[in-house]
């Protein structure tokens, strides 16, 4: 909501701009004239001169950004210069020259002098009042750059949203405003804004400061979380709340990665924790009707697989801002293919949990024409980066075709709501079953051999694949799971245990509870807490954690320059032992060295109540999420 008043009232103040000035005499002119004759050509015409250099702007940020990663630094650039041009109106005047120059031109001649045959005055007419809109367009457009610039910078970074669409909107409902008043008060509107141009100058210099500081953050990486909440996708942003709002639905990137799911033992959702694992981003807008069918495969007294569902089309491919292990696939050109859609990201645990059964399934039925296709979904801000993304594909050993969805446009095509979800598509295109979450490993590759025997596969084997898997991919130990995934960032946190409880994105000295109770949990020494992770900013930083399961599992990242950070996990205040996890030894040390998520602990035996603690040896760590196994 504060944008949109912000964006708003950029629209009143565009009207102060010394470019907009000279042609405001020529736009009163009209004020007493016929609204349909002459006012009315002259808006549309403005209005639509505005429409498309407003167009331009975004559809070619928006492809600079999506073809090249480095042009998210590009699109800063740009957002830099708008604020530039606010601090130094010299600047302002030199790059919109060309634009004002030729507005002032078609102004000219759209007003003219003297007389036509008729005796009315020359430029009265619609077609000379519609050419005076578009030099007011051609006029309007650059000397809106600044809050104009933000909005299609946020654009051509997040995608087409309808959060940008609203904060247009409301930047065009104040311009409009704005003019409305000097269409209604003339001269007298006109000799008041010149008297005010000293004030509003000091207002644009104010708004051009703190554009250059926002950039000056983003470029140092103090931004974590924000392009998420101008999404962003994993940190519930603004564009989310539109969307929330607008469509009922939770954050794409709110998603948890350990949550409970009440239909599916293991999906990761944000609002709902009901069992072990479930991510529901809730980040869904439109798609088929993906719900409909049941995830129990029904069987005839024979054996035979029941007919499965029809319960849409393959929704459009299109819009992953990158491919990795492929070029883009099209639902047309994957026609007469059996396909699984895998949506992902790769610091979900119940994600990685299903990987090796996915990978199985890709290597086992690709010669009889099954195409797997990762989706990868972000749910932190770290894994929008396209390089993370790339060494994670690497590391787990993933080369099948990996659609990297920042954006969101793929999720939303198919109404997703979690991670992780599979999608089974048959040769004509069209879905035929889903599954959320872990598990239903047996009837989900069933269905994939119904498919494929359906598309005319030969040979189909109908043995189920058995997947040993090891590290933080085994499966989890559910009967003894009794903590639920815990987010460290305020936006999400739960069970804060540390008196005085959370400071807001400010370093505070913190206390740990001298005896959290179960899943509960805090923070000890100098931490700063943000909105989707805690950042330990001194040596010798703690978290205490009091929890109940076999594994546990820390979201964590190095410090903001990449520097690998030390740490020291014990249990019950000693070293871990054989209950170290695959990121420490057995002495409990270990190394924050990337932004993924770490096994902390592995218990053997009987599984009771332990209170866990992660020591930082460096300052700079940051951790994002506990989830458990």
């Amino acid at each position: 909501m504060t944008l949109l008043i912000l964006a708003y009232l950029g629209g009143i103040l565009t009207i102060v701009s010394p470019c907009i000035l000279p042609v405001l005499p020529f736009v009163f002119s009209r004020a007493g004239q016929s609204f349909s004759r002459s006012v009315l050509p002259m808006l549309a015409g403005m209005v639509l001169m505005f429409a498309v250099v407003a167009t331009l702007a975004a559809v070619g940020g928006n492809w600079v950004v999506q073809a090249n990663q480095y042009g998210r630094w590009l699109a800063l650039a740009l957002v830099a210069i708008f604020g530039a041009t606010l601090l130094f109106p010299k600047l302002a005047e030199r790059l919109t020259h060309p634009l004002v120059s030729l507005g002032n031109r078609l102004t000219q001649s759209a007003q003219g002098d003297g007389t036509t045959p008729d005796g009315e005055p020359k430029g009265a007419g619609p077609g000379a009042s519609f050419l005076l809109g578009i030099a007011t367009g051609l006029l309007w457009a650059p000397c809106a750059g600044p809050i104009l610039g933000l909005v299609l910078t946020g654009a051509a970074l997040q995608g087409a949203s309808v959060g940008t669409t609203l904060l247009l909107i409301a930047y065009a409902a104040g311009a409009a405003t704005s003019l409305a008043l000097a269409l209604l008060v003339g001269g007298r509107v006109f000799a008041s804004m010149k008297r005010s141009l000293g004030a509003g100058e000091w207002i644009r210099r104010v708004l051009g400061g703190l554009m250059l500081a926002g950039v000056g953050a983003i470029a140092l990486g103090l931004d974590t979380g924000v392009l998420a909440q101008l999404s962003t996708a994993s940190t519930g942003g603004i564009e989310q709340r539109l969307v929330d709002q607008l469509g009922g639905r939770g954050n794409a990137a709110n998603g948890g990665n350990n949550g409970n799911s009440a239909n599916n033992a293991a999906a990761d959702t944000p609002t709902a924790d009901a069992g072990n694992g479930t991510n529901s981003t809730n980040n869904a807008a439109g798609g088929p009707a993906m719900m409909a069918a049941s995830n129990a495969m029904v069987r005839t007294a024979a054996s035979e697989p029941a007919p499965l569902p029809v319960e849409g089309q393959l929704p459009s491919l299109d819009g992953a801002v990158q491919w990795l292990n492929s070029p883009p696939l099209t639902a047309q050109a994957l026609r007469g293919k059996v396909v699984l859609i895998d949506f992902w990201t790769y610091s979900c645990i119940n994600c990685l949990r299903t990987l090796p059964y996915v990978k199985a399934w890709a290597q086992k039925y690709r010669d009889q024409g099954l195409v797997v296709i990762g989706v990868h979904a972000p749910e932190f801000a770290f894994e929008r980066d396209i390089g993370n993304v790339k060494k994670a594909v690497h590391d787990l050993g993933v080369d099948y075709p990996v659609a990297i969805d920042n954006n969101y446009a793929i999720w939303r095509g198919f109404n997703n709501q979690y991670w992780p979800a599979h999608y089974f598509v048959d040769a004509q295109g069209r879905v035929r079953y889903h599954h959320f979450g872990e598990g239903n490993y047996a009837e989900s590759e069933r269905v994939i051999q119904q498919l494929l025997r359906e598309a005319g596969a030969k040979q189909v084997a109908d043995s189920i694949t058995d997947v040993k898997a090891n590290g933080v991919q085994q499966a989890a130990d559910t009967g003894d799971v009794k903590s639920p995934e815990t987010y460290v960032g305020y936006e999400r946190a739960e069970n804060f245990a540390s008196p005085g409880g959370a400071v807001k994105d400010a370093v505070n000295e913190y206390r740990a509870p001298s005896m959290p109770s179960l899943n509960h949990w805090g923070l000890a020494g100098q931490w700063k807490v943000g909105p989707e992770q805690a950042t330990a900013t001194q040596v010798g930083a703690r978290i205490v954690y009091r929890f109940h399961a076999r594994d546990l599992h820390l979201v964590l990242g190095p410090d903001a320059s990449g520097k690998p950070v030390r740490f020291r996990v014990s249990v019950d205040g000693e070293a871990p032992g054989e209950a170290h996890g695959t990121d420490v030894a057995a002495d409990g040390t270990g190394t924050v060295t990337s932004q993924r998520l770490y096994q902390l602990v592995r218990q053997k035996g009987d599984v009771r109540d332990h209170t866990f603690s992660i020591e930082f040896l460096d300052a700079g760590a940051s951790a994002y999420a506990f989830t458990f196994g």
